[in-house]
């Protein structure tokens, strides 16, 4: 990420969101990032539905930038907040439309019963494939790690 991004990202700037946190974790190709239990998510318009806003504590493990961080050093993670809405997309609300409009549909043909079990059934090989394509949402859904000054 250039400096000049990096500035623009430490400014009070409302298309990103914020996370303040702690390095809890290194490694070569990982930093795990404990985020603190105040997450400042009352600007965010989908905190009633993100789950990092209703826990005490969150682990996010952002890619290796190979600065000069330190374990239990304060850091803020930075996301856009159009990507942090695709997110919400593709983990809740893409499922629930696939799960209803499958049961719909099935119901159509089927007996109640066995067509609302095809319609929960039809969410594992969604979230399979969610994992799958792991590194490709990795790459999307860039997280950026910034020191707190």
């Amino acid at each position: 990420m250039s400096e000049n991004n990096v500035s623009d990202l430490k400014s009070n700037n409302w298309n990103y969101v914020r996370h303040s946190g702690v390095i809890s974790k290194m490694n070569k190709s990982f930093i795990t990032v404990s985020l603190n239990d105040d997450l400042n998510c009352e600007g965010c318009k989908a905190k009633g539905a993100c789950g990092v806003s209703d826990a005490n504590s969150k682990e996010i493990e952002v890619p290796n930038t190979f600065e000069s961080f330190a374990l239990n050093e304060d850091v803020n993670l930075i996301m856009q907040k159009e990507l942090g809405m695709k997110a919400v997309f593709w983990a809740y609300i893409f499922p629930f439309i696939l799960m209803i409009s499958v049961l719909l549909v099935a119901s159509l043909f089927l007996k109640e019963w066995i067509a609302g079990l095809i319609s929960l059934l039809v969410l594992a090989p969604y979230y399979l494939s969610l994992y799958v394509f792991n590194t490709s949402f990795q790459k999307t859904f860039r997280i950026n790690i910034v020191k707190n000054k």
